[in-house]
């Protein structure tokens, strides 16, 4: 379903909106939902002190770990692997 959003502006910020849309040929309804989308995905979606707080907590640990370049032919080894029929 979809919802009329509407929003107030001056003289100015209309006619820049307007322009800026014809520049980039598309509707101004159409810029305003894209604009809408791009700041909407600048915006986090979890708090940064939390996300800061479970890297700081996963980075306590200490894991056993192998050479990378050894786990990564051991991967494309089990790649070329045939599977039995």
């Amino acid at each position: 379903m979809s919802k009329r959003l509407q929003v107030i502006l001056d003289d100015k910020e209309m006619r820049d909106v307007q322009r800026t849309a014809k520049r980039q040929q598309m509707t101004v309804a159409e810029w305003v939902r894209q604009a809408l989308r791009s700041a909407q995905r600048q915006v986090p979606l979890t708090d940064v002190k939390k996300k800061l707080g479970v890297v700081r907590t996963a980075t306590r640990y200490d894991f056993p770990t192998g050479d990378i370049d050894q786990m990564l032919r051991e991967i494309d080894q089990g790649y070329q692997v045939k599977n039995p029929s």
